[in-house]
């Protein structure tokens, strides 16, 4: 829920800036970026810290090495916040990484509901609030990587 929030209030502190003459931020487009990244630099944080044996255990077991895959996925979120925020066909290419990314690690969540894991000693989104919440950070990745004009 927290990356959620964090999606939403930046993309609304984003589009403020905007409304304010911030020409950065001057559309939806725009202010979703920034947003998107804020998100990904946040769950992206939670692969090193505390939540870090959580999360290995999220990757169902036909996996091997979660601990990889978890690190490997932190790196991706990582470079795809950064890469979001480049003008052009990097933040395209970014997005589109993302929104993949995103749809390969849904499996995990839904593992994670079922087998009524926890992070940080609480439990996990219960599968249709976070299939909504999934269905938002995939439009958030779609809409950032909208064609610039």
């Amino acid at each position: 829920m927290v990356p959620f929030i964090a999606l939403i209030v930046s993309f609304a502190a984003f589009r403020t800036a905007g409304y304010l003459g911030a020409e950065w931020f001057d559309g939806w487009a725009e202010s979703l970026r920034p947003a998107v990244a804020v998100m990904f630099l946040l769950t992206a944080s939670a692969h090193w810290g505390a939540k870090r044996k959580d999360l290995t255990a999220m990757v169902p077991p036909t996996f091997r090495n979660p601990g990889f895959l978890v690190t490997l996925t932190g790196w991706l979120e990582i470079a795809g916040a950064i890469g979001i925020l480049v003008p052009g066909w990097i933040s395209t290419a970014a997005a589109a990484g993302l929104t993949l990314m995103l749809l390969a690690m849904f499996p995990a969540n839904v593992y994670a509901a079922r087998q009524r894991l926890t992070l940080s000693g609480k439990p996990v989104t219960p599968i249709v609030p976070r299939t909504v919440m999934q269905i938002a950070f995939l439009a958030a990745t779609v809409g950032a990587g909208w064609p610039q004009p």
